[in-house]
C-alpha cells in the first residue's frame, strides 16, 4: 500500500522552528520526520521511522555478514557490573541513576559493555565457543549538560554497539578488522562521505581505536591529515618531542621588572622594549612560557590543581585537556582556587618543579607541574619569576627548572608536523559517526570472564567494541543531502522510493495517479503518494521538495497532452515524458 499523505500522520512547517540550530535539525522538524518531546529527547513519526528503519537495516546487513548475532539487552540496568568497572563513578554527571521502589541503584545505560561481558561469562566457558561477536541496536542514555543541533548530541539516541570476544590478541585483531571492513560497507551503502581516524579510547579503556568522521562544517570533532595519510582526532594527536639542545654556554636566567605585563601579548612587548636579545631578532610568543593553572575534578568530586607549561604562542585545548586528565572534569582555574593558593602569583607564575617553585618562592607548594612536550632540555624562555611584575629571561631546561612529568594538551595547529613524519598537518572538523577499538582485557578482568584454553588452563577473554550511532547517521545524511528547499534523501534510506503528486481538481488526474502508483507497487517500488483534494499544487510541490525522495512524478496539467512531469530531486532535472513510458523510466 502507498504512503497517502491524505491520512498520513504528518504536519509540515514552512518556518524554521526557534529551538532548531542547524540545517539537519530545522528541516527533520520542518518535513514531519521527528518532534521535539524534551531537551535533546525525540519523538519518532512515521517518516522519520522509514528513514531510521532504513539505516538499522543497512547495519543489521552488514553485521550479520560480518558473523555477529543479534542480541537485546534492557536500557535499565542495575548498578552492580557498572560499580565493579569504576564507570558508575567515572562516568560523572552523564550517568542518568535513579533508584526503584526498594532504593536499589540502577542506570539507564549509556554504553552495555559490562551487560555483553558478563553474558558471555554466564554462556561460555571454553576456547571452542571463540571467536564470538554479539551486537544489538538499542536505545543509549547520557545526561547531555547541552544537548545540542537535534540528533547530532541528544540524551536519548539509538546506537549499535558489537563487541568481540577472542582467546588471543592475533584473533582480537582479525575480529577488529573484519568490523572495521563491515563499517566501511555500510557507510559506503548509504551514501556517507567518511574519513578514518585514529582516536583516543577515552572512558573506554583499551589499545588501539579509531573513528569514523563524516567531514563537516558543522562536526563538533577536529580532526587531522596530512599529505602522506596520517589522519587522526585531535585529541589522539601525539606532538613530535624535538631533540634536546646544549646547555652549556647559554646566558644566566636573569629576574627584570615586568609592571603590567600579565598577557603574553604585554610581556612581548615589554622584553622587545627593555631587553635586546644577542642575536638581534625580536622576542615573539613562541619565546615565552605560559603557566597555566587548571582545576581537575574527580568523579568522587575530589578538586585539585595542576599547571601546565606551554609555549606562549599556544592555547589550551579544552579536548585535549579532558583527554589527559580523564577521568577528571577539567576546568580553568578559579579566583578562589588562587585565593585557596596565595603563592600562585596570577600573571607571573613561573616553573616549578617537584611542587616546589623555583624562583621567588617563600613558601612550598603541592602543585604538580607539568610540561608541553616541546619544553625541551636546553630551551631557554620568558617566563613568570614566581614575583608579582616580575619575569625571568633566559631560563632554561633542564639547566634552571624541570616537571613532573609531560601534558600534551595545547592546541594543534595547521602546518604542524604529523607525528609520523608524513608532513604538515591540515584541519577539518567532521561528525563521528562511528568508532571501532580494541578494549583488550580491561573488562574481562574486572568482570572475571574467563575461558579454559586448550591446555585446560584458565586465560582471559580479549574484547574489542563497536558503535555506530545510528539516529546520528540519519542526522547526517540530512545534513549532507539537501538544499534551500528541503532534504534530499539518497535512495538507500529515503521514505519511499518515488514521490506522486497529483496536482489538480480533475477527477482524471487523480484516476491516472492511482493507477500509476498501482504499476509502481506492482513493480517493487515504496510510493508516497499526495492525493490530498483541497491542497493546492503549490503547497504540494513545496511538501515534496521538504520530504525529500528523490524521485518525484507531477501528474497535473500535462496528462490533457498524455504527459507527466518527472522531477529528480538530486539533478534539479524536471521533464515531461508520455504517461506510457513513465512507469518504464522509473523502474
Amino acid at each position: 500500500m502507498p504512503i497517502r499523505l491524505s491520512n498520513l500522520f504528518l504536519r509540515t512547517l514552512r518556518e524554521d522552528p526557534n529551538e532548531a540550530e542547524v540545517a539537519s535539525h530545522k528541516l527533520l522538524l520542518r518535513a514531519g520526520y521527528i518532534r521535539r518531546a524534551a531537551p535533546g529527547i525525540y519523538t519518532w513519526l512515521p517518516l522519520g521511522l522509514a528513514v531510521k528503519n532504513k539505516v538499522e537495516q543497512i547495519v543489521r546487513e552488514e553485521m550479520n555478514n560480518a558473523g555477529a548475532q543479534e542480541v537485546f539487552f534492557p536500557a535499565l540496568l542495575p548498578r552492580e557490573a557498572y560499580e565493579t568497572t569504576g564507570r558508575w563513578t567515572e562516568y560523572g554527571d552523564n550517568l542518568f541513576r535513579l533508584q526503584d521502589r526498594k532504593k536499589a541503584d540502577y542506570l539507564l545505560a549509556p554504553t552495555h559493555e559490562e551487560m555483553f561481558t558478563l553474558l558471555v561469562k554466564d554462556m561460555y566457558s571454553s576456547y571452542k565457543d571463540l571467536p564470538l561477536c554479539l551486537y544489538q541496536i538499542q536505545n543509549k542514555y547520557r545526561d547531555e549538560a547541552r544537548p545540542r543541533a537535534g540528533l547530532l548530541r541528544g540524551r536519548e539516541f539509538v546506537m549499535k554497539d558489537a563487541y568481540s570476544f577472542d582467546v588471543t590478541d592475533e584473533g582480537l585483531a582479525r575480529a577488529y578488522q573484519s568490523q572495521r571492513d563491515a563499517y566501511e560497507r555500510i557507510f559506503t551503502r548509504l551514501g556517507v562521505e567518511y574519513v578514518i581516524v585514529k582516536a583516543d579510547a577515552g572512558a573506554m579503556g583499551g589499545s588501539a581505536s579509531e573513528e569514523f568522521l563524516s567531514p563537516s562544517p558543522i562536526g563538533e570533532d577536529t580532526f587531522v591529515r596530512s599529505a602522506g595519510g596520517y589522519a587522526a582526532n585531535v585529541e589522539a594527536v601525539k606532538t613530535p618531542i624535538p631533540a634536546a639542545l646544549p646547555i652549556e654556554g647559554q646566558p644566566a636566567a636573569v629576574v627584570h621588572d615586568s609592571p603590567n605585563t600579565p598577557t603574553i601579548a604585554t610581556l612581548v612587548d615589554l622584553a622587545n622594549e627593555k631587553v635586546k636579545r644577542a642575536e638581534g631578532r625580536s622576542w615573539t610568543s613562541a619565546d615565552t612560557l605560559k603557566n597555566v593553572v587548571l582545576a581537575l575534578t574527580s568523579p568522587e568530586g575530589k578538586r585539585s590543581l595542576v599547571i601546565v607549561g606551554l609555549p606562549g604562542d599556544r592555547e589550551v585545548d579544552a579536548k585535549r585537556a579532558e583527554v589527559a586528565f580523564a577521568p577528571n572534569d577539567v576546568e580553568p582555574a578559579t579566583e578562589a582556587d588562587f585565593a585557596a593558593n596565595p603563592a600562585l602569583v596570577k600573571g607571573y607564575i613561573g616553573p616549578v618543579t617537584d611542587g616546589v617553585k623555583v624562583l621567588g618562592a617563600d613558601s612550598t607548594s603541592k602543585i604538580r607541574y607539568l610540561l608541553d612536550p616541546r619544553v625541551v632540555d636546553g630551551t631557554a624562555w620568558i617566563t613568570g619569576a614566581n614575583i608579582d611584575q616580575k619575569h625571568v629571561f633566559d631560563l632554561v631546561k633542564g639547566r634552571d627548572f624541570d616537571a613532573d612529568g609531560i601534558a600534551d594538551i595545547a592546541e594543534v595547529r595547521a602546518g604542524d608536523q604529523a607525528p609520523d613524519g608524513s608532513g604538515p598537518l591540515e584541519l577539518a572538523r567532521g561528525i563521528e559517526i562511528g568508532h571501532v577499538f580494541q578494549l583488550g582485557r580491561k573488562y574481562a578482568e574486572a568482570l572475571d570472564l574467563k575461558v579454559l584454553d586448550e591446555n585446560g588452563k584458565l586465560v582471559t577473554v580479549t574484547m574489542g567494541s563497536y558503535g555506530i550511532g545510528v539516529t546520528r547517521l540519519v542526522a547526517v545524511l540530512a545534513e549532507a543531502n539537501r538544499d534551500d528547499k528541503g532534504l534530499i534523501w539518497p535512495a538507500s534510506v529515503s521514505p519511499a522510493d518515488i514521490h506522486v503528486v497529483a496536482a489538480g481538481k480533475d477527477e482524471e488526474v487523480y484516476a491516472a495517479a492511482e493507477k500509476l502508483v498501482a504499476q509502481l507497487e506492482a513493480a517493487g517500488k515504496t510510493v508516497i503518494y499526495d492525493d490530498r483534494v483541497k491542497v493546492s499544487p503549490g503547497v504540494k510541490f513545496g511538501d515534496a521538495e521538504l520530504i525529500g525522495v528523490p524521485q518525484i512524478v507531477i501528474v497535473g496539467k500535462g496528462l490533457e497532452q498524455g504527459e507527466v512531469d518527472l522531477w529528480n530531486r538530486s539533478s534539479g532535472e524536471r521533464r515531461a515524458v508520455r504517461l506510457e513510458s513513465a512507469l518504464a523510466e522509473l523502474v
